[in-house]
């Protein structure tokens, strides 16, 4: 602050109050030590000494040319001192409006005043007289006064990276932010020979796509050109990430610019890529990707949504960082959840007991998105709120949108409501990062803070690389007709290895010819590449029927647990911690289960599962299990996650349970669906000797989830021999809720069933269900692995009807069919079997049980309890016992046009040997189940008195119509 001397006793006279006494502690901080109080603070001392209070107040005036009248106080001068911090802030805030990061300056302009000192009543001689660390804390030392320090702290701020980090609400990391901005330590200027190398980098991008564009003329490859910058940033993700340590980077993104990334980022051989293309079997130009000749290739899926596996080693062989690259069908950022969960598998040590012992150093993830993507897929919000959850965080994943300013033929004005395309990620307090993809050496500044940010914070960031598209959606799309100007700009714009190129000769860095050079060799390369690949007309694009069975171990169906481990496990389940408080009611429902395995003991469905759940971990199993309500369970059948009545700690009985060999992790979920399979769909491909649930809290939510089981859960095995064990729990059962709640909609699994893709199920006994999961725990890591889909219980799961004897633990196994007790003693008199599944086999039990002196010597009950792959040797054999069977019925509870029906009568008549199949159940509808509880009783009592009245179907008749 420039103030004569004779002036110093009028600028303290302008302080009173708290204001005084604040500047008085800091003056007392300043005489001990000059470094303990900010640098504004000691030019402020240094210049006009002690603050020294006035005798009395006076009030100050300025002259009409702002300057200070002898002997008064300069308010004036300090009210232009707040106005500049103000103009510092919004710089920081607002100076993204200004950056240059359009690359064919499309965007209108935006309202800048903010960034101008005008605003502020700010004139260039007010800066000058403000010294340049009184109003910007990260000054450098050329700026000599406040005018200096706006101009450099202006250009920082709108260059080709512009910065969003005002909504980053911890101090720590805003303050980290912005000094990585303000003193140029993001990263390190490119010496001379990076510089060569990252053009030689872009001229490979450019020139594979120029020679998949001239050699194969109409095949889609979903270029990256306009973006081409993305690879040397991934280039720099996975080489800083390697060196601090990660052992994986996991990738995801979608079919824009795949092709480049697999060949130079993956290391996908040029052969392979071009073999692919040129045994095509049909080229034919098509106006989306889904073209039919592609896509029954070589592995069951289009090459633009493969992934792939590269390991990267440094020169010394010091360390090896497995890159993966996940597979990806059309439904674009449905990958997300995926990549979050392979990588939260590979940071997961489940070794031990407990939870497992994450290291989020040992895994870092990379999503690339597609701008309209993901300002539009509710997907990506899903999967952005896993940043900071304990079940579900994995250190922080970097983001790329891949903006290209376009959705297939729609503008950005019509495909989102907001100003960027990343504007979703401030919401979760995720840094951002807006380049110009046109400024190579910006997008590595970028790459470089975006990783240092996350391996110090260990949270997202997100970097908007905003460039163009050159083509149109695919390179058989005219996009002139939609975006005219837009094409028009793009034919005349040159290529980022050119611009870059010649922007190296300009500062001779590089020959004016270099650019040709690279070019030239790369070319030979390909071509030398492509003309062995025509000469090996053998090759074949099209693999194994089933490459993923190869080499495989197959499942053991021995899951019988002998009784006393069971003993042993059931004592130490009821183990509590000393002075830990167990909720009294919960208390009490748990010690009933001391006595459950005795001989006259019986075993409910919860405490089936949680002995399951514990011999499973006995035998080095590692367990992961999730869902809305995991830890309890909507209807409290688990409680696994015990909470202590006075203090509110948390237990969980299987982190201490001396048998168990491996990790237990159990997470309640946040409200999403769709995001959550992905992620344990994700966690069990990366981590395939983990049994994995997910539990939904009520079977129709799996609706919200229907991309990721249609694309991915039921197959991705045939897609991408990509094989998982996960397990889904969908509570199913008519009981009166209503159209939801009622139905998991086993119909649509059962449609998704094909090549032993699934196991689907709809258990009656809670001994079944402890088979089933140990069944299910053994698969895992061989060739039976398969998801398996729970028709879990609702009402049935305190149902004594559903309980079991400790020994049907300790023998046997899961049986596929249960025949009704009581029923088909006498073999000849059976003249109808009834086949059904789940619930409404108990209501049948039940209502046999009302009529019990009656004679049902003509009626067998088979209940199926698994429904695919559908028993068909056992129903069979069951048939075969009957001479005299005249009907066989199915019977459900769903409407007919729903459950089991249209899945079940095909292979009922082909087993049923011309006798008449026919159905019983509630007729067609739109919606799944009757609103009042009144109407649900009469129709489920109606359905059960046809089925257990002789001759009730002598038409086909089904009920209600």
């Amino acid at each position: 602050m420039t103030i004569d001397e004779s002036n110093r006793p009028s600028l303290w006279q302008s302080y009173y109050g708290p204001n005084l006494g604040y500047l008085q502690e800091q003056y007392e901080k300043y005489k001990q030590d000059p470094n303990s109080v900010d640098e504004g603070y000691r030019e402020l001392f240094e210049r006009n000494g002690e603050p020294v209070a006035p005798a009395a107040p006076v009030s100050g005036t300025a002259s009409e040319h702002g300057t200070s009248t002898p002997g008064k106080v300069d308010t004036n001068l300090l009210k232009k001192a707040v106005a500049a911090e103000r103009l510092v802030w919004n710089i920081r805030t607002y100076g993204h409006l200004a950056a240059d990061i359009d690359p064919l300056g499309l965007s209108a302009p935006s309202d800048v005043r903010l960034l101008d000192p005008e605003q502020y009543g700010l004139s260039q001689r007010d800066l000058s007289q403000l010294p340049a660390s009184l109003i910007w804390e990260n000054a450098p030392d050329e700026a000599r006064d406040g005018w200096e320090a706006i101009q450099i702290l202006r250009k920082k701020y709108t260059g080709p990276l512009a910065y969003e980090f005002a909504h980053v609400h911890d101090e720590q990391e805003r303050n980290w932010l912005n000094r990585q901005v303000e003193t140029n330590s993001a990263s390190q200027t490119l010496t001379d020979e990076e510089r060569l190398d990252l053009l030689h980098r872009l001229v490979e991008v450019e020139q594979f796509e120029e020679f998949l564009h001239k050699t194969f003329v109409g095949q889609k490859r979903f270029s990256i050109e306009g973006n081409d910058a993305l690879v040397p940033m991934l280039d720099t993700i996975v080489r800083i990430a390697a060196r601090g340590g990660a052992r994986h980077v996991l990738m995801g993104m979608a079919h824009r610019g795949r092709l480049n990334v697999l060949a130079h980022v993956l290391n996908k051989p040029y052969a392979k890529i071009f073999s692919e293309f040129h045994h095509s079997p049909n080229k034919d130009m098509m106006p989306s990707e889904g073209s039919m000749g592609i896509n029954f290739g070589w592995t069951g899926d289009v090459k633009y949504h493969l992934g792939a596996r590269y390991s990267l080693t440094d020169e010394g062989q010091s360390y090896e960082t497995r890159l993966t690259l996940a597979n990806n069908p059309s439904h674009l950022e449905y990958v997300n959840p995926v990549v979050e969960g392979f990588t939260r598998a590979a940071q997961d040590d489940r070794s031990e007991k407990g939870y497992p012992r994450q290291d989020k150093d040992k895994a870092a993830a990379i999503i690339m998105h597609g701008d309209a993507a993901f300002a539009g897929e509710g997907i990506v919000a899903e999967t952005l709120n896993f940043n900071q959850l304990p079940g579900f965080q994995n250190g922080g994943t970097i983001h790329i949108i891949v903006n290209n300013r376009l959705g297939f033929t729609t503008d950005s004005k019509d495909s989102r409501s907001t100003h960027y395309a990343s504007d979703l990620a401030k919401g979760y307090e995720i840094p951002v990062i807006h380049v110009n993809a046109d400024d190579p050496e910006a997008c590595i500044r970028a790459a470089e803070m975006a990783m240092q940010y996350r391996n110090l914070f260990k949270k997202d960031f997100l970097i908007d690389l905003i460039g163009y598209r050159r083509y149109g959606h695919n390179e058989a799309d005219d996009p002139e007709t939609t975006q005219p100007l837009m094409y028009g700009k793009v034919k005349n714009h040159l290529r980022v290895a050119s611009i870059y190129g010649n922007r190296l000769a300009e500062r001779n860095i590089a020959p004016t010819d270099q650019y040709e050079k690279y070019k030239n060799e790369i070319q030979d390369q390909m071509k030398t590449t492509y003309d062995e690949v025509k000469r090996d007309e053998t090759q074949s694009t099209f693999g194994p029927v089933n490459p993923a069975g190869e080499g495989a171990a197959h499942a053991s169906n021995q899951t019988a647990v002998s009784a006393s481990l069971l003993n042993k496990i059931n004592e130490g389940l009821l183990a509590w911690p000393e002075n830990f408080n167990v909720y009294p009611k919960l208390q009490r429902i748990l010690e009933r289960r001391r006595g459950a395995l005795e001989p006259e003991g019986r075993v409910d469905w919860g405490h089936a599962e949680t002995l399951a759940f514990a011999s499973i971990l006995s035998e080095g199993k590692p367990i992961r299990i999730t869902g809305q309500d995991a830890e309890r369970a909507t209807f409290a059948h688990r409680n696994l996650v015990l909470h202590d009545a006075k203090t509110g700690e948390a237990f969980c009985p299987l982190h201490r349970l001396p048998e168990a060999k491996a990790s237990f992790a159990i997470h309640n979920s946040p409200l999403s669906e769709a995001a959550v399979i992905g992620f344990e769909y994700g966690y069990n491909v990366y981590a395939p000797e983990t049994l994995v649930i997910w539990e939904a809290q009520y079977g129709d939510f799996v609706n919200a989830g229907q991309v990721l089981i249609d694309q991915f859960i039921s197959a991705g095995r045939s897609k991408w021999t990509q094989k998982s064990s996960l397990v889904m729990l969908l509570p199913h059962g008519y009981e009166g809720m209503g159209p939801e709640h009622s139905s998991a909609r086993p119909e649509r699994f059962l449609q998704l069933a094909g090549e032993d893709n699934f196991t689907i199920a709809n258990l009656t006994s809670a001994s079944q269900y402890f088979h089933l999961l140990r069944r299910q725990a053994l698969s895992t890591e061989t060739e039976e692995a398969r998801p398996l889909v729970v028709m879990s219980p609702k009402s049935l799961i305190r149902n004594p009807r559903v309980t079991a004897p400790a020994s049907e633990l300790s023998e046997g196994s899961f049986r596929p069919i249960l025949e009704q007790a009581g029923l088909g003693g006498k073999k000849d008199a059976v003249e109808r079997v009834i086949l059904c599944t789940g619930k409404v086999a108990i209501d049948l039990e039940e209502a046999l049980e009302k009529e019990k002196d009656t004679d049902f010597s003509w009626l067998h009950i088979i209940r199926v309890e698994q429904l695919y792959p559908f028993p068909k040797e056992e129903i069979s054999n069951v048939l075969a016992g009957f001479k005299n069977l005249q009907q066989v019925i199915w019977l459900q509870e769903e409407p007919q046009n729903m459950g089991y029906w249209t899945y079940t009568e095909p292979r009922l008549r082909a087993l049923s040997g011309g006798i008449e199949v026919s159905y019983i159940g509630r007729p067609e509808r739109s919606s799944p189940a009757s609103g009042y509880q009144h109407v649900h009783a009469i129709e489920q009592q109606r359905i059960l008195t046809s089925a257990l009245k002789p001759n009730s179907l002598k038409n086909n008749i089904s009920l209600g119509r």
